[in-house]
């Protein structure tokens, strides 16, 4: 990283701001103006990684090519900047933390105390480093949590350490903030972001770019008084408004407050010519579609907590913009689907999703879900656990195949049609030991999966421990399931669809993972094109 600008991005007053979509819109925003640019989440919470997390909790589990279980805004990056990330992308204090006990553990140490400075600090700037390759013109670091956190204080101690390291010429940082708006008195209120700056100062960072969350435009004395009280210039001072038709338009709406510009004259660079051409366009298909309306129910059991359905709900988006279609998203609980009348909740849709997910809790609801699309003809994509439901449903309803089931949820099934990764039989931990990462997949002649991806050999991202048990292959094949994806070894169903529906797909891969703003996924492209002539 000799050569490499640092920008790190910190949060104030509360979490939840925003700062992976502001991360990662300054991210794009110095790609289209020519430089190189990598991107990394500094995570301050003691789990080694979000992959044993309730969704809950922390939403979607986003998982790289390479096999890693990360925090949703690594999403925000690569959907955003079209930037690849990898496991060293994504760095929590568990990981930190671990690492220095196991170098403590080996001897590594020489008897010194170990102790969160230098030890900790140095491990977090050696995980920084790891994670920006060498050449990059531009390195961004996201440090979650709050500052005045105490979980933060590691990570913050060390970035100002690194800042200091490289030269304050080299290194900026930018802190992200909210301005509440009191809606009794009609007034945003400016001091808690002052506060916020001040705690940093407190520990030796002086904010040099002020970004303001609101829901309502600044005034200029507020402009004015966030610069005389955080020690900035008054051009230091953003405003980030929330924006009401795409979240895809922040960085435009970054852009025009010279966000970027800002940033490449602090660090001594060039400010090159920006192109946003291709991304206005989509922004303008995404807000003001032309062609017609389309509705798809999305049938999960996380529905109370949307983040979990991240890039899902982001797949179907961009889907929808690449045909020109308004789109309609209705959220269903897997569980109303087994009260009666709950299949009222699809009859509007012209299209069904089902999901992935882990656990027993509203498996019914899904394979009820299913059975709707199958029987109504109405356009249906399963992913991963929706696969498991699309093999269930027709093991039960057309092969005959009473008490099918999958042995994640009942062991003692008598036709379990979906068991067991053989190489997980023998797997006790949880966290880190399914079968993840990018993977290949051959798919068939004749098929819609190749009709959507256009070649025969695809890679996609998995995350799961159950697969499609092969010893039923055939009676699924009698049944109307027709196989139409497997590993290169022939050994891993990787698709099925129903070639007597008008389009029914299911894989158990997440092409989720994979669709960007510009370059929609192809199944869900098909998806919402086959939804859309249902529509007609």
């Amino acid at each position: 990283m000799s050569d490499t600008r640092l920008v790190f991005v910190t949060g104030g007053v509360v979490s939840s701001l925003g700062k992976g979509i502001t991360a990662a819109s300054i991210a794009l925003l110095l790609k289209q103006r020519g430089y190189s640019v990598s991107i990394q989440k500094l995570d301050p919470y003691l789990n080694v990684d979000p992959g044993t997390m309730s969704p809950y909790q922390h939403g979607e589990v986003y998982v790289t090519d390479d096999g890693a279980e990360t925090d949703l805004d690594l999403g925000h990056y690569e959907r955003f900047a079209g930037i690849t990330c990898n496991r060293s992308s994504n760095f929590t204090a568990g990981r930190i933390y671990s690492n220095v006990i196991a170098a403590e553990r080996r001897g590594d140490y020489l008897g010194k105390t170990v102790q969160v400075i230098p030890h900790i600090t140095d491990e977090i700037k050696r995980a920084i480093a790891e994670g920006h390759r060498e050449g990059v013109h531009i390195a961004i670091v996201e440090v979650g949590g709050t500052a005045g956190d105490i979980e933060s204080l590691p990570f913050l101690e060390a970035i100002r350490q690194l800042a200091t390291e490289v030269g304050r010429a080299r290194a900026v940082f930018v802190h992200l903030t909210l301005i509440p708006y009191l809606r009794a008195s009609g007034e945003l209120k400016t001091k808690p972001s002052q506060q916020s700056a001040g705690v940093l100062r407190e520990i030796g960072i002086i904010p040099d770019i002020l970004v303001c969350r609101t829901e309502k435009p600044l005034e200029e004395e507020h402009f004015e008084k966030l610069a005389l009280f955080c020690s900035l210039p008054r051009k230091a001072v953003v405003e980030e408004r929330d924006v009401t038709g795409s979240i895809y338009e922040v960085p435009v709406e970054l852009a025009h407050q010279r966000l970027d510009e800002l940033l490449l004259e602090r660090l001594g660079l060039p400010v090159g010519r920006l192109d946003m051409t291709a991304w206005n366009a989509m922004i303008e298909r995404a807000v003001h579609p032309k062609r017609g309306k389309v509705q798809i129910a999305v049938v999960g059991k996380y529905m109370a907590m949307r983040d979990a359905y991240k890039s899902v709900f982001e797949a179907l988006r961009h889907a929808a913009a690449g045909e020109d279609l308004e789109l309609s998203i209705a959220g269903v609980e897997a569980e109303d689907l087994t009260s009666p009348g709950g299949r009222e909740a699809l009859a509007k849709a012209d299209g069904v999703l089902v999901p992935g997910g882990f656990g027993y809790r509203g498996i019914e609801g899904k394979i009820e879900a299913v059975r709707f699309a199958r029987e109504n003809s109405v356009p249906f994509l399963g992913i991963c656990l929706g696969m498991h439901c699309a093999v269930i449903e027709t093991a039960r309803n057309i092969a005959g195949l009473e008490n099918a089931q999958s042995t994640e949820f009942d062991q003692k099934t008598p036709h379990p049609v979906i068991s067991l990764l053989q190489e997980q039989e023998e797997v006790m931990d949880k966290g880190g030991t399914m079968r993840l990462g990018s993977w290949p997949c051959v798919l068939s002649e004749g098929s819609r999966a190749l009709a959507c991806y256009g070649v025969e050999e695809i890679a996609e991202r998995h995350r799961h421990r159950y697969e499609l048990n092969n010893g039923y292959r055939e009676i699924l094949r009698e049944a109307g399931l027709a196989i139409t994806g497997i590993s290169p070894d022939g050994n891993l169903v990787e698709m099925v669809e129903r070639p007597d529906h008008p389009w029914f797909v299911a894989c158990q891969f997440h092409p989720e993972f994979k669709s960007r703003p510009l370059s929609p996924h192809p199944l869900f492209r098909g998806f919402i094109r086959a939804a859309f002539e249902r529509s007609l």
